[in-house]
């Protein structure tokens, strides 16, 4: 069950039991008058998945993704667009 101590020690004493809670891991149970109020214990963080290939598997591709869907796209674009304006 770990460590037992009153609300009155908890406030005076707080950071000092948060910070030996954090370093042992071991729970801290408050107290009032005898009965159990509160329990402090260590926060566990969660795992991160990893960033790459998250979403393997989510996506599905219908069709041609890159043939242009109007034919004169490419042409309008590279007239608007002259490759001189890139360097």
């Amino acid at each position: 069950m770990g460590k037992m101590i009153g609300a009155a020690e908890f406030k005076a004493k707080c950071l000092a039991i948060l910070d030996e809670v954090q370093r042992t891991g071991e729970p801290v149970t408050i107290t009032k008058r005898g009965k159990p109020v509160a329990e402090v214990k260590a926060v566990v963080p969660a795992e991160r998945p990893s960033l790459i290939g998250f979403m393997k598997g989510k996506l599905k591709i219908l069709g041609d993704i890159e043939t242009p869907l109007d034919p004169d796209w490419e042409e309008e674009w590279e007239a608007n667009n002259p490759p001189e304006m890139y360097r």
